[in-house]
Protein backbone atom coordinates (compact mmCIF):
# COMPACT_ATOMS: atom_id res chain seq x y z
CA UNK A 1 0.00 0.00 0.00
CA UNK A 2 1.10 3.49 -0.63
CA UNK A 3 1.47 5.98 2.22
CA UNK A 4 -1.55 7.99 1.07
CA UNK A 5 -3.78 4.91 0.99
CA UNK A 6 -2.63 3.90 4.46
CA UNK A 7 -3.33 7.38 5.81
CA UNK A 8 -6.83 7.27 4.29
CA UNK A 9 -7.51 3.93 5.99
CA UNK A 10 -6.19 5.21 9.32
CA UNK A 11 -8.43 8.27 9.10
CA UNK A 12 -11.42 6.16 8.08
CA UNK A 13 -11.06 3.69 10.95
CA UNK A 14 -9.80 5.93 13.75
CA UNK A 15 -13.15 7.38 14.82
CA UNK A 16 -14.61 4.72 17.11
CA UNK A 17 -13.45 1.78 19.19
CA UNK A 18 -15.51 -0.58 17.01
CA UNK A 19 -13.85 0.72 13.83
CA UNK A 20 -10.43 0.50 15.46
CA UNK A 21 -11.10 -3.12 16.47
CA UNK A 22 -12.11 -3.94 12.88
CA UNK A 23 -8.98 -2.24 11.57
CA UNK A 24 -6.72 -4.09 14.03
CA UNK A 25 -8.28 -7.45 13.15
CA UNK A 26 -7.96 -6.78 9.41
CA UNK A 27 -4.41 -5.55 9.84
CA UNK A 28 -3.38 -8.71 11.68
CA UNK A 29 -4.71 -10.87 8.87
CA UNK A 30 -3.23 -8.74 6.08
CA UNK A 31 0.11 -8.29 7.87
CA UNK A 32 0.37 -12.04 8.43
CA UNK A 33 -0.21 -12.73 4.75
CA UNK A 34 2.23 -10.06 3.63
CA UNK A 35 4.92 -11.25 6.03
CA UNK A 36 4.48 -14.84 4.91
CA UNK A 37 4.80 -13.83 1.26
CA UNK A 38 7.90 -11.70 1.95
CA UNK A 39 9.67 -14.32 4.07
CA UNK A 40 8.73 -17.19 1.74
CA UNK A 41 10.48 -15.34 -1.08
CA UNK A 42 13.61 -14.58 0.99
CA UNK A 43 14.18 -17.58 3.25
CA UNK A 44 16.06 -20.23 1.28
CA UNK A 45 14.80 -23.85 1.00
CA UNK A 46 11.81 -23.73 3.35
CA UNK A 47 8.60 -21.74 3.81
CA UNK A 48 8.01 -19.43 6.75
CA UNK A 49 5.59 -21.95 8.30
CA UNK A 50 8.16 -24.71 7.94
CA UNK A 51 10.79 -22.39 9.40
CA UNK A 52 8.59 -21.60 12.42
CA UNK A 53 7.92 -25.30 13.04
CA UNK A 54 11.60 -26.15 12.69
CA UNK A 55 12.55 -23.31 15.06
CA UNK A 56 10.16 -24.53 17.75
CA UNK A 57 11.29 -28.14 17.39
CA UNK A 58 14.93 -27.08 17.54
CA UNK A 59 14.53 -24.81 20.57
CA UNK A 60 12.19 -26.98 22.62
CA UNK A 61 13.82 -28.62 25.65
CA UNK A 62 11.40 -31.54 25.35
CA UNK A 63 10.00 -33.61 22.50
CA UNK A 64 6.66 -32.20 21.39
CA UNK A 65 3.87 -34.15 19.73
CA UNK A 66 2.09 -33.01 16.57
CA UNK A 67 -0.86 -31.95 18.73
CA UNK A 68 1.33 -29.89 21.07
CA UNK A 69 3.07 -28.25 18.12
CA UNK A 70 -0.30 -27.49 16.52
CA UNK A 71 -1.47 -25.83 19.72
CA UNK A 72 1.70 -23.73 19.84
CA UNK A 73 1.49 -22.65 16.19
CA UNK A 74 -2.28 -22.20 16.21
CA UNK A 75 -3.09 -24.89 13.66
CA UNK A 76 -4.28 -28.46 13.52
CA UNK A 77 -2.32 -31.62 14.12
CA UNK A 78 -2.91 -32.47 10.45
CA UNK A 79 -1.27 -29.20 9.33
CA UNK A 80 1.75 -29.99 11.49
CA UNK A 81 1.92 -33.45 9.92
CA UNK A 82 1.94 -31.93 6.41
CA UNK A 83 4.67 -29.44 7.33
CA UNK A 84 6.67 -32.18 9.07
CA UNK A 85 6.41 -34.52 6.09
CA UNK A 86 7.90 -31.86 3.81
CA UNK A 87 10.66 -31.05 6.31
CA UNK A 88 11.45 -34.76 6.67
CA UNK A 89 11.67 -35.21 2.88
CA UNK A 90 14.07 -32.26 2.74
CA UNK A 91 16.19 -33.85 5.48
CA UNK A 92 15.61 -31.24 8.20
CA UNK A 93 13.86 -33.49 10.73
CA UNK A 94 13.01 -37.07 11.52
CA UNK A 95 9.55 -38.13 12.66
CA UNK A 96 9.55 -40.65 15.49
CA UNK A 97 6.98 -42.49 17.53
CA UNK A 98 6.78 -41.45 21.15
CA UNK A 99 8.04 -44.10 23.56
CA UNK A 100 5.40 -43.10 26.11
CA UNK A 101 2.31 -42.99 23.85
CA UNK A 102 1.81 -45.46 21.02
CA UNK A 103 -0.18 -43.08 18.80
CA UNK A 104 1.85 -39.93 19.48
CA UNK A 105 4.53 -38.82 17.06
CA UNK A 106 7.23 -36.25 17.70
CA UNK A 107 9.86 -34.44 15.63
CA UNK A 108 13.62 -34.45 16.02
CA UNK A 109 15.86 -31.94 14.29
CA UNK A 110 18.35 -33.55 11.91
CA UNK A 111 21.94 -32.45 11.32
CA UNK A 112 20.76 -30.49 8.27
CA UNK A 113 18.57 -28.34 10.55
CA UNK A 114 21.57 -27.41 12.69
CA UNK A 115 23.62 -26.58 9.58
CA UNK A 116 20.72 -24.56 8.19
CA UNK A 117 20.43 -22.44 11.32
CA UNK A 118 24.19 -21.91 11.49
CA UNK A 119 24.45 -20.90 7.82
CA UNK A 120 21.08 -19.42 6.78
CA UNK A 121 19.60 -18.05 10.01
CA UNK A 122 21.38 -14.75 9.44
CA UNK A 123 19.05 -14.10 6.46
CA UNK A 124 16.04 -14.43 8.77
CA UNK A 125 17.64 -12.24 11.44
CA UNK A 126 18.45 -9.56 8.88
CA UNK A 127 14.85 -9.59 7.65
CA UNK A 128 13.65 -9.14 11.25
CA UNK A 129 16.01 -6.22 11.74
CA UNK A 130 14.56 -4.55 8.63
CA UNK A 131 11.02 -5.18 9.87
CA UNK A 132 11.62 -3.43 13.19
CA UNK A 133 14.35 -0.90 12.35
CA UNK A 134 11.87 2.00 12.40
CA UNK A 135 10.79 1.21 15.95
CA UNK A 136 12.41 2.58 19.07
CA UNK A 137 13.31 0.14 21.85
CA UNK A 138 10.35 1.47 23.83
CA UNK A 139 7.97 0.89 20.90
CA UNK A 140 9.22 -2.69 20.47
CA UNK A 141 8.63 -3.33 24.20
CA UNK A 142 5.16 -1.82 23.99
CA UNK A 143 4.26 -3.82 20.89
CA UNK A 144 5.58 -6.97 22.55
CA UNK A 145 3.38 -6.37 25.61
CA UNK A 146 0.34 -5.69 23.43
CA UNK A 147 0.93 -8.79 21.31
CA UNK A 148 1.18 -10.90 24.47
CA UNK A 149 -2.08 -9.33 25.62
CA UNK A 150 -3.59 -10.23 22.25
CA UNK A 151 -2.97 -13.88 23.15
CA UNK A 152 -5.17 -13.33 26.21
CA UNK A 153 -7.86 -11.93 23.93
CA UNK A 154 -7.59 -14.96 21.65
CA UNK A 155 -7.90 -17.29 24.67
CA UNK A 156 -10.97 -15.35 25.80
CA UNK A 157 -12.50 -15.64 22.31
CA UNK A 158 -11.79 -19.38 22.25
CA UNK A 159 -13.49 -19.80 25.62
CA UNK A 160 -16.57 -17.85 24.47
CA UNK A 161 -16.81 -19.83 21.22
CA UNK A 162 -16.51 -23.13 23.10
CA UNK A 163 -19.18 -21.98 25.57
CA UNK A 164 -21.54 -21.21 22.66
CA UNK A 165 -20.87 -24.59 21.07
CA UNK A 166 -21.56 -26.34 24.37
CA UNK A 167 -24.75 -24.29 24.87
CA UNK A 168 -25.95 -25.14 21.35
CA UNK A 169 -25.21 -28.83 21.90
CA UNK A 170 -27.15 -28.81 25.17
CA UNK A 171 -30.05 -26.94 23.53
CA UNK A 172 -30.19 -29.47 20.67
CA UNK A 173 -30.06 -32.39 23.10
CA UNK A 174 -32.82 -30.86 25.19
CA UNK A 175 -34.89 -30.26 22.04
CA UNK A 176 -34.52 -33.89 20.93
CA UNK A 177 -35.44 -35.05 24.43
CA UNK A 178 -38.60 -32.92 24.30
CA UNK A 179 -39.51 -34.41 20.90
CA UNK A 180 -39.25 -37.95 22.27
CA UNK A 181 -41.68 -37.16 25.11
Amino acid sequence: MKDREIQQLITRFSGTRENQQKAIFSTLFIAGNRLQTLFDSHIPEISLKQFMLLSIVRQSPEQLTFTQLGDMLGCSRQNIKKLADVLEKKGFITIRQSPSAARAMYLCPAEKAEEYFQNEFSVYQEELRYLFERYTDEEVQQLFRLMMKLYDGIENLQDKVMDKIEDNTRDKSAGKEMERK
